[in-house]
């Protein structure tokens, strides 16, 4: 008996044994699995990240040298633009020395999404896990002396054209300089000096492209792209003996910089916007808006190129196709801009820091928008030199700003906003004389030192005609103290201050408070904000809306830049004002023309409604050493056999100026009525 239960003893502790050594085993093939697994992974990873020489590494010894295999892989993800491959493992079978991996497999390509279903094979060497690695692994089709091609059809981006059809922007010639060595003679050092200086481009790197390992004595070596309208420099390159100029497809800019701050750019896209639009179509050679409305219409202008994405044998035969996508041109997108008066105004202003803002009162249709200084949309696409983009990195003049997407103080242009917003809630009696006298004032001692103060002394009443008329400080800060921050401020909101304007470029939102806060503080500022100073800020095209509503009956139009052919007016904030009191504020502009402040922009046989304005030039409230800056706004009523204008426009520094800033913005404006 006592042996019998050794025996079941013993028989019990090989059985568990056996379980332990078969669990073992179990254990060690599952971890295995999983680690072939995670190799297959890691694979994919690295191809993901392009790091093709560490990829080299997850594979077995093969007839390929590493150099080889790393220009293959690369040259053929990257040739088709992949991004974003993600496979998913269906099953791991136990083969001879490894196993085998079904997979699914789906990546996005110049051509689109694509996917299909693939096997890997994974072997032990000297103890570790590697892949047997052949170009089937790239395609399932692809064999090793195969070669995956990739053909496109070029799409056209949509032109920006103005109200006339007039291309501002469009696909065109632009040239390339280049030199071809042979050709350079035996002034070679002098020439290439030559080159250098007519292009920007700098003498040490035009020997480092010509001494690049391709070149030969006929070789076409490019140097610069620019301009083809260009005529006089490229006749003056054309003289250089080696030089050869020739033509390639560029995005050409017609009114250069006349309309830059507006149109924009584009330039190649860049490794973050490749990722931030993945999926939609764009490749690594892709063209893409970077500024102006070139950004904002991006969606609507681009084109998607056709390709095909195949593979051919070492016959150059076509075995297998991969992907293809259509080409898809880009849609034009026609302005509201009037390309002549763009110049005109442009001319105008080239010499000056401003803006002018041009909007047909009755529709909303910008006519013109342009901000001087400024630059050259041309040159960004044939590609700015260092030089070139320091000076404009580094321009006091800021000639990359945007002036009539930002906020300004508005000064005395405001006047006649704050006289309606009083007649519309029954604060202001435009008949009432607040009966004041001198050109300083304060409404008591709690001031202290501080007064409210005005530029001219007028006989007459203290009316609001008058107010307006000789732009009195006084006569608004007394009006807005009556009728007080709460009523004011809501005024404002109504208006749309503190707001987005809908609008394709991102304007700036105009406040009454800093910070673009809710509340006035104190009651200096609140005087001081009735006449268009203290925290006050509004964009130039928020004011072209507002001064729309004196000449709409109290309505606010909507600027617009997009044409329609109904050229119906849309109506952004309906009753801003009261009909009277729009009237009102009307007659009494018409009045600052006739006989006020604004009579030297008086033209016969034209009505004009308008209001001078000068203002400390300040990008916050804060902002207290910055210079002077003058503003005019007016608009035409009723011209004959013309289109209205509504003019809102700003120079900056008219401290300098001796004839003053609006004076001086009147001369400009009145030579687009002669």
């Amino acid at each position: 008996m006592k042996n019998k239960k050794v025996l079941i003893g013993v028989i019990i502790a090989i059985v568990v044994i056996v379980i332990a050594i078969v669990a073992t085993v179990i254990i060690m093939g599952n971890k295995e699995q999983e680690e072939a697994k995670g190799l297959l992974n890691d694979y994919f990873g690295l191809i993901n990240n392009k790091s093709y020489e560490e990829l080299y590494s997850k594979v077995a010894s093969m007839n390929m040298s590493e150099e080889d295999f790393v220009t293959r892989n690369q040259n053929i993800y990257e040739g088709i633009d992949s991004s974003n491959i993600q496979i998913e493992i269906s099953n791991i079978e136990k083969v001879d020395n490894g196993y085998d991996i079904s997979y699914h497999e789906k990546m996005y390509t110049s051509a689109g999404e694509v996917e299909f279903d693939n096997t890997a094979n994974v072997v032990k060497e000297n103890g570790e896990l590697k892949l047997k690695w052949s170009s089937s692994m790239i395609f399932p089709q692809l064999g090793d002396t195969d070669k995956v091609r990739v053909s496109t059809i070029k799409a056209r981006r949509g032109s920006i054209l103005d109200r006339n059809d007039v291309p501002l922007a469009e696909d065109g010639d632009i040239a390339s300089v280049g030199i071809v060595p042979g050709k350079l003679g035996e002034n070679r050092d002098e020439s290439i000096s030559k080159i250098s200086e007519l292009t920007g481009v700098s003498v040490d790197y035009i020997n480092e492209l010509l001494s690049a390992s391709y070149v030969k004595d006929d070789t076409f070596v490019p140097v610069k792209k620019i301009v083809d309208s260009n005529t006089s420099l490229k006749e003056q390159l054309l003289q250089i003996s080696g030089v050869m100029i020739n033509k390639e497809d560029g995005r050409v800019y017609s009114l250069g910089e006349e309309a830059a701050h507006l149109i924009g750019y584009v330039q190649p896209i860049n490794a973050e916007e490749l990722e931030e639009h993945e999926g939609e179509g764009y490749t690594s050679t892709s063209l893409i808006g970077k500024a102006g409305l070139e950004l904002a219409y991006e969606e609507t202008l681009r084109g998607i190129d056709g390709t095909d994405i195949y593979i051919v044998d070492e016959n150059e035969n076509r075995i297998a196709s991969l992907a293809k996508q259509e080409q898809k041109d880009g849609q034009d997108v026609k302005l509201t801009i009037d390309s002549s008066l763009q110049k005109q105004v442009y001319e105008q202003m080239k010499d000056d820091k401003g803006f002018f803002v041009i909007m047909e009162p009755q529709t909303g249709e910008l006519l013109a928008l342009v901000s001087t200084p400024t630059y050259d949309s041309n040159d960004f696409v044939v590609g700015l030199t260092t030089d070139k983009w320091n000076s404009l990195n580094n321009d006091e003049a800021r000639p990359l700003f945007n002036r009539f997407t930002q906020k300004y103080c508005p000064g005395s242009t405001f006047k006649p906003v704050t006289g309606a917003i009083g007649l519309t809630t029954g604060t202001i009696d435009q008949n009432e004389d607040l009966g004041y006298t001198g050109t300083s004032w304060q409404k008591d001692s709690s001031w202290g030192n501080y007064n409210v103060t005005t530029l001219t002394g007028y006989s007459g009443p203290k009316n609001l005609l008058n107010a307006i008329m000789y732009s009195d400080n006084i006569y608004f800060a007394q009006s807005v103290l009556k009728m007080g921050s709460d009523t004011f401020t809501s005024s404002l909101d109504k208006l749309g201050f503190n707001q987005n304007l809908e609008f394709p470029l991102t304007l700036a939102k105009s406040q009454y408070a800093s910070n673009n806060g809710t509340t006035i503080e104190g009651e200096t500022k609140l005087a001081d904000s009735g006449y268009g100073q203290g925290d006050l800020l509004v964009n130039p095209i928020h004011m072209a809306a507002i001064y729309s509503a004196f000449a709409n009956d109290g309505n606010m139009i909507k600027p617009r830049i997009e044409y329609d052919e109904s050229k119906n007016g849309e109506i952004l904030i309906e009753n801003a004002f009261t009909k009277e009191a729009a009237d009102t504020i009307e007659n009494d502009l018409i009045q600052v023309v006739e006989n006020g402040s604004a009579n030297d922009m008086k033209i016969s046989g034209t009505t004009i409604a308008g209001k001078t304005g000068t203002a400390e030039l300040k990008t916050s409230s804060e902002d207290t050493e910055s210079g002077t800056l003058g503003w005019f706004d007016c608009y035409t009523i009723d011209r004959q056999n013309d289109t209205d204008m509504l003019i809102v426009s700003m120079v900056e520094n008219v401290q300098d100026n001796s004839d003053g800033g609006s004076h001086y913005l009147i001369r400009k404006i009145r030579t687009l009525f002669e």
